[in-house]
């Protein structure tokens, strides 16, 4: 059974930083793409960020560009989200996605297993 299981968000002051994770088990790993994409109230899921297999590979959204930084640990089946210089914004459910083959995308329909979503709340 595959799981993705992400770390608790929390409430963060704007220009604070929080490092999100999301652990997977039942697949393997390291053959994946995994994104980390955000739904904020009232708005449609986005696409934040997404990596490639090896962990060279990386893409982000315009908005989070230059304050997110995504990485993965293979040896530990984890992909990590480090988001500095919140903003009120940033606020929203976040959660990460695996895809086997294609190569990272920022499309929402391109990941087969998602993760349930990590509440970030940014205050201002």
């Amino acid at each position: 059974q595959v799981q993705l299981v992400e770390s608790r968000g929390g409430l963060v002051q704007a220009g604070g930083s929080l490092r999100l994770s999301c652990v997977a088990s039942g697949l393997a790993f390291s053959m994946y793409y995994m994104g980390w994409f955000r739904q904020a109230p009232g708005k449609e899921r986005e696409f934040v960020a997404a990596i490639g297999r090896s962990g060279v590979s990386k893409d982000y959204a315009d908005s989070v560009k230059g304050r997110f930084t995504i990485s993965r640990d293979n040896a530990k089946n984890t992909v990590y989200l480090q988001m500095n210089s919140l903003k009120p914004e940033d606020t929203a459910v976040y959660s990460c996605a695996a895809r086997l083959s294609g190569g990272p995308t920022r499309l929402l329909s391109g990941y087969s297993q998602w993760g349930q979503g990590t509440q970030v709340t940014v205050s201002s």
